[in-house]
């Protein structure tokens, strides 16, 4: 069966899941941003198979969310690093662990975040970037943005937010 690319949805979240929705590539970014970052570590942290593996690595490389460096030449070794696109995706790690550990973390959280700056435990909360407050489902609604249109995947939902007004 071939998969249905979501590149030309005019949708932020379905074109960065045509990526990032597959379990691997979720695990890779997982490991590779807390520091497992040569092939072979990762295929068995991970148990997935060296094709799944490498394909997933390429496609993250050509996306450039990682970038593979040589840290040794005789035998040529190389490492995969999260480039400044593949570091924007922890946010999205941290907000996706955070619900996983409410609602699938029957005997707690398995791994606890310690904000470096602060040196204290912490979760990941969405937040306002003009007030501070929490963003959550009920506090916040779409507005139509310079990128949208109906079409393939937004056949929908494009009309219901291009028809919604910015509060006054």
């Amino acid at each position: 069966m071939t998969r249905t690319s979501l590149t030309d949805v005019a949708c932020s979240i379905a074109r960065a899941t045509d990526l990032f929705a597959d379990a691997w590539t979720a695990l890779i970014m997982r490991d590779v941003l807390v520091g497992v970052t040569r092939f072979d570590d990762l295929a068995r942290d991970l148990g997935v198979s060296r094709k799944i593996l490498a394909a997933r690595l390429s496609r993250l490389v050509e996306e450039g969310v990682l970038v593979r460096e040589r840290y040794q030449d005789h035998p040529p070794r190389e490492h995969y690093l999260a480039t400044e696109k593949g570091k924007d995706l922890y946010p999205v790690l941290l907000a996706l662990m955070r619900w996983g550990d409410r609602w699938y973390g029957q005997s707690g959280p398995p791994v606890r975040i310690r904000h470096l700056e602060c040196g204290h435990d912490t979760e990941t909360v969405m937040a306002c970037g003009h007030c501070g407050r929490e963003l959550t489902a009920d506090n916040t609604t779409q507005l139509p943005g310079p990128g949208g249109r109906a079409g393939p995947g937004t056949r929908v939902i494009g009309p219901l937010i291009a028809s919604r007004e910015a509060p006054a």
